[in-house]
Protein backbone atom coordinates (compact mmCIF):
# COMPACT_ATOMS: atom_id res chain seq x y z
CA UNK A 1 0.00 0.00 0.00
CA UNK A 2 1.45 3.35 -1.07
CA UNK A 3 0.87 6.37 1.14
CA UNK A 4 0.88 9.59 -0.86
CA UNK A 5 0.61 13.11 0.53
CA UNK A 6 -1.33 15.66 -1.50
CA UNK A 7 -0.70 19.37 -1.12
CA UNK A 8 -1.05 22.61 -3.04
CA UNK A 9 -2.20 26.17 -2.66
CA UNK A 10 -5.78 27.10 -1.97
CA UNK A 11 -7.84 26.93 -5.17
CA UNK A 12 -5.57 24.38 -6.84
CA UNK A 13 -8.32 21.75 -7.01
CA UNK A 14 -7.03 19.30 -4.42
CA UNK A 15 -10.60 18.28 -3.54
CA UNK A 16 -11.36 17.47 -7.19
CA UNK A 17 -8.18 15.42 -7.49
CA UNK A 18 -9.00 13.51 -4.29
CA UNK A 19 -12.51 12.81 -5.59
CA UNK A 20 -11.02 11.35 -8.79
CA UNK A 21 -8.59 9.23 -6.82
CA UNK A 22 -11.36 7.83 -4.65
CA UNK A 23 -13.67 7.12 -7.60
CA UNK A 24 -11.14 5.60 -10.00
CA UNK A 25 -8.62 3.82 -7.81
CA UNK A 26 -8.67 1.50 -4.82
CA UNK A 27 -7.80 4.43 -2.58
CA UNK A 28 -8.61 5.62 0.92
CA UNK A 29 -8.64 9.39 1.45
CA UNK A 30 -7.61 11.14 4.67
CA UNK A 31 -8.28 14.87 4.83
CA UNK A 32 -6.49 16.53 7.73
CA UNK A 33 -8.92 19.45 7.91
CA UNK A 34 -11.87 17.07 8.39
CA UNK A 35 -9.96 15.25 11.13
CA UNK A 36 -9.12 18.59 12.78
CA UNK A 37 -12.81 19.56 12.79
CA UNK A 38 -13.67 16.22 14.37
CA UNK A 39 -11.02 16.49 17.07
CA UNK A 40 -12.45 19.89 18.05
CA UNK A 41 -15.91 18.40 18.64
CA UNK A 42 -17.08 18.09 22.22
CA UNK A 43 -15.71 15.01 23.93
CA UNK A 44 -12.54 14.91 21.85
CA UNK A 45 -9.03 15.87 22.99
CA UNK A 46 -8.77 18.94 20.78
CA UNK A 47 -11.98 20.43 22.15
CA UNK A 48 -10.79 20.43 25.75
CA UNK A 49 -7.37 21.87 24.93
CA UNK A 50 -8.66 24.58 22.59
CA UNK A 51 -11.35 25.73 25.03
CA UNK A 52 -8.82 25.75 27.87
CA UNK A 53 -6.45 27.89 25.81
CA UNK A 54 -8.97 30.26 24.15
CA UNK A 55 -11.68 30.34 26.86
CA UNK A 56 -15.38 29.62 26.63
CA UNK A 57 -15.84 32.83 24.61
CA UNK A 58 -15.28 30.70 21.49
CA UNK A 59 -18.28 28.49 22.25
CA UNK A 60 -21.74 28.80 20.73
CA UNK A 61 -24.98 28.52 22.74
CA UNK A 62 -24.78 24.70 22.58
CA UNK A 63 -21.21 24.71 23.99
CA UNK A 64 -19.68 23.68 20.65
CA UNK A 65 -16.62 25.50 19.35
CA UNK A 66 -17.78 28.24 17.01
CA UNK A 67 -15.26 27.82 14.23
CA UNK A 68 -16.04 31.26 12.81
CA UNK A 69 -15.25 32.95 16.14
CA UNK A 70 -12.08 30.92 16.51
CA UNK A 71 -11.02 31.64 12.92
CA UNK A 72 -11.53 35.38 13.47
CA UNK A 73 -9.32 35.27 16.56
CA UNK A 74 -6.46 33.36 14.93
CA UNK A 75 -6.76 35.17 11.60
CA UNK A 76 -5.96 38.48 13.30
CA UNK A 77 -3.26 37.20 15.66
CA UNK A 78 -0.33 35.17 14.33
CA UNK A 79 0.71 34.01 17.81
CA UNK A 80 -2.75 32.66 18.56
CA UNK A 81 -2.78 30.85 15.21
CA UNK A 82 0.54 29.24 16.11
CA UNK A 83 -0.87 28.16 19.48
CA UNK A 84 -3.97 26.67 17.85
CA UNK A 85 -1.83 24.79 15.32
CA UNK A 86 0.43 23.50 18.11
CA UNK A 87 -2.63 21.97 19.77
CA UNK A 88 -4.49 20.56 16.77
CA UNK A 89 -1.82 19.48 14.30
CA UNK A 90 -0.07 16.91 16.54
CA UNK A 91 -3.47 15.37 17.36
CA UNK A 92 -4.39 15.20 13.68
CA UNK A 93 -1.04 13.70 12.71
CA UNK A 94 -1.40 10.99 15.38
CA UNK A 95 -4.90 10.11 14.11
CA UNK A 96 -3.64 10.01 10.51
CA UNK A 97 -0.74 7.74 11.46
CA UNK A 98 -3.01 5.41 13.44
CA UNK A 99 -5.46 5.19 10.51
CA UNK A 100 -2.67 4.45 8.04
CA UNK A 101 -1.42 1.66 10.30
CA UNK A 102 -4.95 0.22 10.56
CA UNK A 103 -5.28 0.29 6.77
CA UNK A 104 -1.89 -1.36 6.28
CA UNK A 105 -2.91 -4.18 8.63
CA UNK A 106 -6.30 -4.59 6.91
CA UNK A 107 -4.66 -4.68 3.47
CA UNK A 108 -7.84 -3.55 1.73
CA UNK A 109 -6.54 -0.54 -0.23
CA UNK A 110 -3.77 -0.06 -2.76
CA UNK A 111 -3.29 3.61 -1.88
CA UNK A 112 -3.87 6.03 0.97
CA UNK A 113 -3.89 9.70 0.06
CA UNK A 114 -3.34 12.22 2.83
CA UNK A 115 -4.31 15.83 2.16
CA UNK A 116 -3.12 18.43 4.64
CA UNK A 117 -2.68 22.17 4.38
CA UNK A 118 0.57 21.93 6.32
CA UNK A 119 1.73 18.66 4.78
CA UNK A 120 5.24 19.97 4.22
CA UNK A 121 5.55 22.15 7.31
CA UNK A 122 4.33 19.34 9.60
CA UNK A 123 6.75 16.85 8.00
CA UNK A 124 4.22 14.37 6.64
CA UNK A 125 7.07 13.17 4.43
CA UNK A 126 7.96 10.98 7.42
CA UNK A 127 4.55 9.25 7.19
CA UNK A 128 4.09 9.31 3.40
CA UNK A 129 6.02 7.38 0.78
CA UNK A 130 5.93 10.45 -1.47
CA UNK A 131 4.40 13.93 -1.70
CA UNK A 132 2.49 15.30 -4.70
CA UNK A 133 2.02 18.99 -5.42
CA UNK A 134 -1.22 19.97 -7.17
CA UNK A 135 -0.20 22.95 -9.27
CA UNK A 136 -2.37 25.66 -10.80
CA UNK A 137 -1.05 29.14 -11.70
CA UNK A 138 -1.83 31.81 -9.09
CA UNK A 139 -4.06 33.87 -11.40
CA UNK A 140 -6.23 30.83 -12.17
CA UNK A 141 -6.43 29.91 -8.47
CA UNK A 142 -7.44 33.49 -7.69
CA UNK A 143 -10.27 33.36 -10.24
CA UNK A 144 -11.47 29.98 -8.97
CA UNK A 145 -11.63 31.34 -5.41
CA UNK A 146 -13.63 34.37 -6.53
CA UNK A 147 -16.04 32.22 -8.55
CA UNK A 148 -16.50 29.26 -6.20
CA UNK A 149 -16.09 30.81 -2.75
CA UNK A 150 -16.81 34.48 -3.35
CA UNK A 151 -13.44 35.52 -1.90
CA UNK A 152 -12.34 39.14 -2.24
CA UNK A 153 -8.88 40.03 -3.53
CA UNK A 154 -7.89 41.03 0.02
CA UNK A 155 -8.94 37.64 1.43
CA UNK A 156 -7.14 35.81 -1.40
CA UNK A 157 -3.97 37.88 -0.84
CA UNK A 158 -4.07 37.05 2.85
CA UNK A 159 -4.53 33.32 2.25
CA UNK A 160 -1.83 33.21 -0.44
CA UNK A 161 0.56 35.03 1.91
CA UNK A 162 -0.01 32.43 4.63
CA UNK A 163 0.87 29.51 2.34
CA UNK A 164 4.14 28.26 0.91
CA UNK A 165 5.24 29.63 -2.44
CA UNK A 166 5.39 27.53 -5.60
CA UNK A 167 9.14 26.92 -5.34
CA UNK A 168 8.83 25.54 -1.79
CA UNK A 169 6.05 23.14 -2.86
CA UNK A 170 8.05 21.93 -5.85
CA UNK A 171 11.22 21.48 -3.80
CA UNK A 172 9.44 19.35 -1.17
CA UNK A 173 7.28 17.21 -3.49
CA UNK A 174 8.54 14.40 -5.65
CA UNK A 175 5.78 14.84 -8.26
CA UNK A 176 3.85 17.79 -9.65
CA UNK A 177 0.34 17.42 -11.08
CA UNK A 178 -0.64 20.31 -13.37
CA UNK A 179 -4.34 20.74 -12.64
CA UNK A 180 -4.84 23.82 -14.84
CA UNK A 181 -6.35 22.02 -17.84
CA UNK A 182 -9.31 19.64 -18.10
CA UNK A 183 -9.99 16.74 -15.77
CA UNK A 184 -8.89 14.13 -18.31
CA UNK A 185 -5.48 15.77 -18.58
CA UNK A 186 -5.16 15.64 -14.79
CA UNK A 187 -6.28 12.00 -14.76
CA UNK A 188 -3.73 11.11 -17.43
CA UNK A 189 -0.92 12.52 -15.26
CA UNK A 190 -2.19 10.63 -12.20
CA UNK A 191 -2.46 7.33 -14.08
CA UNK A 192 1.16 7.66 -15.22
CA UNK A 193 2.32 8.29 -11.66
CA UNK A 194 0.36 5.39 -10.20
Amino acid sequence: MRVIGITGGVGSGKSSVLKLLKERFNAYILIADDIAKETMCRGNAGYEQVVEMFSEDILDKDKNIDRTKLATIVFHNENKRIVLNSIIHPLVKKIVLNKINELKIAGTYDYVFVEAALLIEDHYDVICDELWYIYVPADMRRQRLKDSRGYSDEKIDSVFKSQLNEEAYKKACINVIDNSKDIEDTMSQIEKLL
